[in-house]
């Protein structure tokens, strides 16, 4: 089935938040691609996300770029926030999509320990994360002290205000999967006992106050999402939160620290959260409980218009075209309010006006040979 049977006009609606002023629901997902030497996006990079918003996508979260910190990823072709050139290359970019009619916002990124022990990018740097640990547990770079939190806040916030000067129409911060601002989240990753480990409130309390750091530099009305999940790139079974009650407590400070929307990262949008719950509590999915406790908008992401789910690194595999009965009935019970696709975009740059055309029969299967080239 490739079609759907459901209306999907719902998701053609405008949506606004902040200085996000979407003319749909529909966003790219971001997608590490690393083609940009020297972390300089050129022109390819620009033609890639200006098809994709040309093909009706309403908002473009681009591929995950370097913070102004020497250890926040390893490699050279990952693109950066930071230094004129890499400036230059992203407001290139950002005018491309807005002269397809899109908008944009980058996805700011460090990876922490995720970094690993032999990065091609500053490889005289140790990695840092909150306890010195891997995600499996091992000793792993170096733990961050005092100074080192205060240092990486002034870094969040200078890839912020870069964004801000370079045209962009917000900021998306990378809290999820793993990497840095996640680690702290994780009772696993964080055993610190300064203030910022310990209770789920203290291991929230960095992330919090780079959100409010940026808050306060690019003001009240520059719309700030953020990206967590429960899963990590080496543990699909994690969870950061294992009950409503645990996801309110993380996701309250960072509503309260001034982010405006969240991007709960999820492999199949429509798996449930809490499936331990009873009744319709235990069918909802990410999106809609994070919804539900923090009251800000959601956006679901997860295998949109694919039947496999998505799994990192090398192997991902092919899969085919899937309908997205699903994914509207959770948009009709008011579960997220904008959609990221990710793979099925990769594949086709015009699967949303496809979509609105009613041509989703001519959707284009995603191949792993789509990984291999900018197009």
């Amino acid at each position: 089935m490739t079609d759907t049977s459901l209306p999907v006009d719902g998701l053609f609606e405008p949506f606004d938040v902040k200085s996000l002023h979407l003319r749909n629901r529909f966003a790219m997902a971001p997608m590490t691609r690393m083609f940009s030497p020297e972390g300089i996006p050129g022109a390819d990079v620009a033609e890639y996300y200006r098809r994709r918003a040309a093909g009706g996508v309403g908002l473009i979260i681009t591929e995950g770029t370097y913070i102004p910190d020497p250890a926040a990823g390893p490699d050279t072709s990952v693109p950066r926030h930071y230094g004129d050139a890499s400036l230059s290359g992203w407001k290139a970019v950002v005018e491309a999509v807005h002269g397809a009619g899109g908008q944009i916002i980058p996805q700011l990124w460090h990876l922490g320990v995720g970094r690993g022990d032999k990065p091609t990018l500053n490889p005289d740097v140790a990695s840092v994360s909150p306890s010195g640990l891997a995600l499996d547990g091992t000793e792993s770079g170096r733990a961050l002290s005092a100074p080192d939190l205060e240092a990486l806040r002034d870094s969040w916030v200078s890839a912020a205000v870069n964004a801000k000067a370079t045209g962009f129409d917000g900021i998306e911060l990378h809290g999820a999967h793993g990497y840095l601002l996640d680690q702290f989240f994780w009772e696993r990753t964080n055993l610190r006992t300064d203030g910022y480990g310990g209770s789920l409130e203290a291991r929230v309390r960095f992330p919090a106050e780079v959100v409010a750091a940026i808050r306060e530099a690019v003001g009240p009305d520059f719309a700030i999402v953020y990206r967590y999940s429960q899963w990590k790139a080496s543990d699909y079974q994690a969870r950061i939160a294992s009950t409503p009650n645990e996801l309110t407590r993380i996701l309250t400070p960072l509503v309260e620290a001034g982010v405006d929307v969240l991007h709960p990262s999820t492999r199949r949008h429509w798996q449930p959260a809490f499936p331990e719950l009873s009744g319709t509590d235990g069918e909802l999915g990410l999106a809609g409980w994070t919804k539900k406790v923090s009251g800000l908008p959601a956006i679901t992401v997860g295998s949109v218009g694919l039947d496999k789910e998505f799994t990192p690194g090398a192997g991902r595999g092919d899969s085919g075209v899937a309908g997205i009965d699903r994914l509207l009935k959770q948009h009709a019970n008011g579960e997220f309010d904008v959609v990221a696709v990710g793979r099925a975009l990769l594949a086709d740059p015009e699967w949303v006006q496809k979509l609105h055309e009613g041509r989703s029969t001519d959707h284009i299967p995603f191949r792993q040979e789509h990984t291999q080239n900018l197009v």
